[in-house]
């Protein structure tokens, strides 16, 4: 699984980094997670705000942190 946090490094997208690594990390989930901060490789995915998160190249949540629970289960979808 490649999960993908889209951000330019602002605190919401450390923080939500940060939340994607210790849950994969607790939970031992089998995925990749990396930062990408380049903004036309961000605008290619059609967001408007950061952070972003991606996984598996679908867009799952934009503009906000979500709940630990929500990223579990999108981590779990797959």
């Amino acid at each position: 699984m490649t999960i993908k946090v889209l951000g330019t490094g602002c605190k919401k997208c450390l923080t939500l980094e940060a939340k994607v690594k210790e849950l994969v990390q607790q939970n031992n989930i089998d995925a990749s997670v990396e930062k990408v901060t380049d903004l036309n490789a961000i605008m290619s995915y059609g967001i408007m705000m950061t952070p972003a998160l991606v996984v598996n190249e679908k867009v799952k949540s934009f503009g906000v942190i979500p709940k630990d629970d929500q990223i579990l289960s999108w981590l779990k979808e797959v």
